[in-house]
This record gives C-alpha cells, structure tokens and sequence, in this order.
C-alpha cells in the first residue's frame, strides 16, 4: 500500500487548499476513503470520509460546511477541498482506506502539511 498526500502549505485565514491523496497498491474502488489530521502535540483526528462510488460523504462537525471530499476511482486518488480555513485546521493531513470516523491504520503516508496563519 501506497499513499503520497500533497497539496498543503502555508495560508491565510480564510483561505483555500485542495489537497490530494494518490494511491496505489490496494483496490482503491472497494474502500472507504478517509481524510484524518493531527495538530501539533495532538493525536490523530477524524475529518471526512466517502464511500467507494462517492454517493455518501461524511464530515467532522468540525468541517463541516467548509471542507468537501471527493474522489476519482479511475485515478486511485482522493481530495478535500478546503475552503474558509481557520488556524484550529493547522495540522497535518493524511489518507487511508479505512471507514467513517476513525484513524486507526498501520501503513500512513508521509501526510501534507497545512498552516493557517496570518
């Protein structure tokens, strides 16, 4: 299993990223998709997943309205869109396969950075 996040960086308050995860190595059209995060000091935090043919989405209450997950199973890749982001959404962010709402896993990739700041 492989999987490279990237898309994060340093942004304003309010601002937009999208970031995307590519995967490789497992049938990425079975899984579940799943976007989690972990600040500074912090442990891993839930933030969204869908289903495998994207029909369903799901949100931490944290992100919801602002943040918007997505995929494309032809390119074994996944997204979140960002939008409105707050400094509480500095973290770093990583993808897994695995189900709605939580973060246990074993093969994480190296994550994407994301800071918001001023």
């Amino acid at each position: 299993v492989q999987l490279v996040e990237s898309g994060g960086g340093l942004v304003q308050p309010g601002g937009s990223l999208t970031l995307s995860c590519v995967t490789s190595g497992f049938s990425f059209y079975v899984n579940y998709m799943t976007w989690v995060r972990q600040a500074p000091g912090k442990g891993l935090e839930w933030v969204s997943s869908i289903f495998r043919d994207g029909s369903i989405t799901y949100y931490n209450d944290a992100v919801k309205g602002r943040f918007t997950i997505s995929r494309d199973n032809a390119k074994n890749t996944a997204y979140l869109q960002m939008t409105n982001l707050k400094s509480e959404d500095s973290a770093r962010y990583y993808c897994a396969p695995i189900q709605p709402r939580t973060t246990y896993y074993d093969a994480w990739g190296q994550g994407t950075q994301v800071t918001v700041s001023s």
